[in-house]
C-alpha cells in the first residue's frame, strides 16, 4: 500500500500531450496514480506532480529534489534527460550523476522509485537519427543508474511498440493519450500492482502503407508547426517551461473516476 506518490521531471511527467479536457494535461503521471489508487481501495493515496517542461536533468535536481524529499513520498517517478539529449552540451555522465543522486536521495527517504528509459526516436521523428547514439548512451546509463541505486526500471527503450509513430502526438516529442497510457499502464505492471500485466507490450496492427507524398507532406506540416518554432525559441535562449510553475506541487487525494 502506497500512502504518498510525488512525479519529478520534465514535460513527459508533466504529461504533454494528453489533454484533460479542461486546459490542462493528464499524461501518464496522473494515470499511474490512478492505478495505484484503483488498486487499493480503502487506502487513500496522495499524489504530487512537480514536473516542469523543458527542464534540464540538473535543472531537475537543483529546483524539484528537495521539494520531493520534503514530501516524504513512499512512491515516486524520476524522468529525465530528454531536453539534455537535444542540447550541444550533452554530458552523458553529468546526467547519469544526477540522476543516480535523485534515485538515492528519495529511495533513502525510504520512497520506492520507478524510472524509464527513453525510446528509439527515429521511428517517430526521422530526422533525429543524429540523435540515436545519444538516446543508447542515456538509456545505458539509466540502466547502470537503476542497478546501482535499486530504483525499479521500466525499460521502454526495449520494445519497439513504445516507438510506433501512432503513440505519440503531432510534435513527435511527446506522447499522445494512447501512448501515456501505455506508459501508465506499464509503470503499474513494473511496480507489480494486482491485476496488472504486460499486455502493453503488444504492438499495434499494422498500419498502412503511406505514398512517398503523404510522408513529404506530412513532414513539411510538421517542420512549420514544430521545429522551427522550437528552433527559434532555442535561438533565443528561451524554453517551454520559462515562468512555468508545477501543475500539482501539493498532495492532494487521487480521484478515481475511469480508465
Amino acid at each position: 500500500m502506497f500512502h504518498r506518490y510525488v512525479a519529478i521531471g520534465d514535460s513527459t511527467t508533466e504529461g504533454m500531450d494528453d489533454p484533460d479536457g479542461a486546459g490542462g494535461y493528464r499524461g501518464w503521471a496522473d494515470r499511474f496514480a490512478a492505478h495505484v489508487a484503483r488498486a487499493q481501495p480503502g487506502h487513500p493515496l496522495e499524489y504530487a506532480n512537480l514536473a516542469v517542461r523543458g527542464r534540464t536533468t540538473a535543472r531537475i535536481r537543483a529546483e524539484q529534489l528537495q521539494p520531493a524529499v520534503d514530501l516524504a513520498p513512499d512512491l515516486a517517478t524520476v524522468v529525465a534527460g530528454m531536453n539534455d539529449i537535444l542540447r550541444t552540451s550533452f554530458d552523458v555522465a553529468a546526467v547519469a550523476g544526477d540522476l543516480l543522486a535523485m534515485q538515492q536521495a528519495l529511495i533513502a527517504r525510504g520512497a520506492t522509485v520507478l524510472t524509464f528509459t527513453l525510446p528509439d526516436p527515429v521511428p517517430v521523428m526521422p530526422i533525429a537519427k543524429p540523435l540515436r547514439g545519444r538516446v543508447v548512451a542515456l538509456n545505458t546509463a539509466i540502466r547502470k543508474a537503476c542497478a546501482d541505486s535499486g530504483a525499479i526500471l521500466l525499460d521502454l527503450g526495449a520494445h519497439p511498440v513504445a516507438s510506433d509513430p501512432r503513440l505519440w502526438s503531432d510534435d513527435r516529442l511527446h506522447a499522445n493519450s494512447a501512448g501515456h497510457e501505455r506508459i501508465g499502464a506499464a509503470l503499474a505492471h513494473a511496480v507489480g500492482l494486482p491485476g496488472t500485466d504486460d499486455t502493453w507490450t503488444l504492438p499495434l496492427p499494422a498500419a498502412p502503407v503511406r505514398r512517398r507524398h503523404e510522408v513529404l507532406r506530412a513532414e513539411l506540416a510538421w517542420s512549420r508547426r514544430h521545429l522551427l518554432p522550437w528552433a527559434g525559441r532555442h535561438l533565443l535562449g528561451r524554453s517551454s517551461g520559462d515562468d512555468r510553475s508545477p501543475k500539482r506541487p501539493v498532495p492532494l487525494p487521487v480521484e478515481v473516476t475511469g480508465p
